[in-house]
């Protein structure tokens, strides 16, 4: 495999670059003072527990026996209508088949999930994910790539394409120089590499990881199968 060491170290200094004189306040340490008082999880879960928990819903999900649907949606609504105290949180692709919290067997306000394109770390994930564990409490990130990735495949092939779309590009590119032209292990490698600049790139995050707070992970998601295999 060919090294994408200089390629993440590029891209950490983007992600910072775009970050605001606002968002980088907070990071410098007034967290406190510039977003709400942070919530209890609605569970006493540990990092690692969390993660166990996605997992066996997972096992749920692909045999069948899923629990989720069981739970009350009305009064899940009455309780979550105020707030919201999700245990994990899911940076997956924006792709249709991927369905996140079916496939972990999860329901309302359990998961704080966000989406783009090639499950890509930007200035606005990292806010949005920052915002889910130091507010709301979530105890694991989990960074979810799947077969067939169609953003994963178009930067392998390189070919030009319309609008904006060729904006994922140099996001993946350093997957694709680890493991191309394999489209399932770069895609893999994709999802790993965007968890190491997530622990990398926010001070807050990475601050939680390091006090055992938060795990911050990779996983790819098998579009037949169903089945989520964790890659770290």
């Amino acid at each position: 495999m060919k090294s994408s060491s200089n390629d993440l170290l590029s891209r950490r200094q983007l992600i910072r670059g775009g970050l605001t004189a606002a968002a980088a306040g907070v990071l410098a340490g007034s967290l406190d003072l510039a977003l709400p008082t942070p919530m209890q999880a609605q569970s006493t879960l540990s990092p690692s527990a969390a993660l166990d928990e996605l997992m066996a819903g997972n096992k749920r999900f692909t045999s069948g026996k899923m629990t989720g649907h069981e739970q009350d949606l009305a009064i899940l609504k009455a309780h979550t209508e105020g707030k919201q105290e999700p245990f994990a949180a899911v940076l997956s692709c924006a792709d249709s088949r991927v369905p996140v919290e079916l496939a972990f067997d999860q329901t309302i306000g359990h998961l704080f999930v966000t989406r783009v394109a090639g499950n890509l770390i930007t200035p606005e994930i990292i806010g949005s994910l920052e915002y889910g564990a130091a507010v709301l409490g979530t105890k694991v990130i989990l960074v979810l790539g799947h077969s067939n990735c169609g953003a994963v495949a178009a930067t392998i092939q390189g070919k030009a394409v319309p609008g904006q779309i060729s904006s994922l590009f140099p996001h993946i590119q350093a997957a694709v120089d680890q493991a191309g032209p394999d489209l399932a292990a770069t895609t893999k490698a994709n999802a790993v590499n965007q968890a190491k600049l997530l622990r990398q790139s926010s001070t807050v995050i990475s601050a939680m990881v390091k006090e055992g707070k938060l795990k911050v992970t990779a996983g790819f998601y098998d579009l037949g199968t169903g089945v989520v295999t964790l890659l770290e």
